[in-house]
């Protein structure tokens, strides 16, 4: 590893399309700005124009596996063992990556809902003290499971719910359970993503979802493959051979995901999981150096918790611009995409600027920073 360049550019990359294909799919929902009726809608394949517009679910289940791989790596890194595993320190490092962006943003999110901003204040069934609450508890899915829809700025907030909870019990379990047993757990809960899903009613779209244990499964996943890969390092020509089977297994279920579910016994999620798992122990191998191309998807990567919190801001107001100057019509609708990532990129650096501002106070606060557990050399931060 190159000390002087820390981060791994490949994984940066892969979080980088999970948070594109987010940003796409909330502007590109057919109720917003969708692509296929635009002037560019024609010259693309249907399927392309799908999969570039409909994915931003399964990215999140990307997110969740390499939240799952970065933070249970960390650990190995810095404890040697998940037995190991300092709960302090741990608990300290997730405060520090999530609450102080987290309550900037739900301060923002509260004064446009107390002004009535469509999109951000809530709904009859809720209240901004329900919103605030359950987004301060980690419960969001759950509210909106019982209420409906959240307003679609603060709907982002679910996953993170599901993040959060997990890791809250994870070191605990490390704690608690012989390693194979771990393991074992581990395992049974990751193969149950897709009969936890079924468990769940369909006439409750919320909860069908936004259940905890099915992104839970996910996050599962991403654990194994950070233990697999302590025990197991690919050479070169394996490494490469392993992230091409993962880049094709991610590639059919975003390109494909309909012939996957229907022929393939409702698999494209463990397609999914199994791909994104099989290119992170690649590339924590034998990661790939930066390329210039690519300079700008590795940045949003490494934005990713910024941008997927705060995108919603852009994507809303993106919106509304445009129907103020083109009312109701899609022939242009392709025109905004670009502009809106881009503004998208640039509320986020300015989030991650407004916390390194802030930084010296949390530090007055909680004491200097230790190396957090979603932060390793030669990975890329968690998301």
């Amino acid at each position: 590893m190159d000390v002087r360049n820390p981060r791994n550019f490949a994984i940066d990359c892969l979080r980088g399309v999970a948070i594109l294909l987010v940003v796409v799919h909330h502007l590109a929902l057919p109720f917003r700005l969708p692509l296929a009726p635009s002037l560019l809608g024609p010259w693309f394949p249907s399927r392309l124009i799908d999969a570039v517009s409909f994915n931003g679910y399964e990215a999140v289940f990307m997110f969740f596996v390499i939240s799952g791989f970065l933070i249970t790596t960390r650990i190995l890194e810095r404890d040697g063992d998940l037995r190991r595993v300092r709960l302090g320190a741990f608990y300290l490092a997730r405060a520090r990556r999530i609450v102080p962006l987290l309550l900037v943003v739900l301060t923002g999110l509260t004064l446009l809902a107390a002004l009535g901003v469509p999109d951000f204040a809530p709904s009859s069934r809720q209240s901004i003290a329900g919103l605030l609450g359950a987004a301060l508890t980690f419960t969001f899915n759950w509210y909106e499971g019982r209420t409906g829809w959240a307003p679609a700025a603060w709907d982002v907030l679910w996953s993170l719910s599901i993040e959060e909870v997990f890791y809250v019990g994870f070191p605990l379990l490390c704690l608690a359970l012989p390693r194979r047993l771990l393991v074992v757990a581990l395992a049974v809960l990751a193969l149950s993503l897709i009969p936890l899903r079924s468990l769940v009613p369909v006439s409750n779209e919320v909860w069908w979802e936004k259940a905890y244990l099915p992104g839970m499964s996910a996050i599962a996943w991403g654990v194994l493959a950070a233990l697999a890969a302590q025990r197991w390092r690919p050479a070169p020509r394996e490494a490469r051979a392993l992230a091409i089977f993962g880049g094709v297994c991610v590639l059919l279920v975003i390109g494909w995901g309909d012939l996957v579910h229907r022929h393939l016994f409702k698999s494209g999620m463990y397609g999914l999981c199994v791909g994104t798992g099989a290119m992170l122990i690649a590339f924590r191998a034998h990661a790939p150096g930066p390329r210039r191309g690519l300079r700008w998807l590795a940045r949003m990567g490494r934005l990713s918790y910024e941008l997927y919190l705060s995108h919603m801001v852009v994507v809303l107001g993106t919106v509304a611009l445009y129907r103020a100057l083109l009312g109701t019509s899609q022939a242009w609708t392709f025109v905004v995409y670009v502009p809106a990532v881009v503004a998208s990129v640039g509320v986020a650096l300015a989030l991650e600027r407004l916390m390194a501002g802030l930084s010296s106070v949390v530090r007055t606060v909680i004491g200097p920073p230790r190396p957090s557990a979603d932060e390793s050399p030669g990975i890329a931060r968690g998301h």
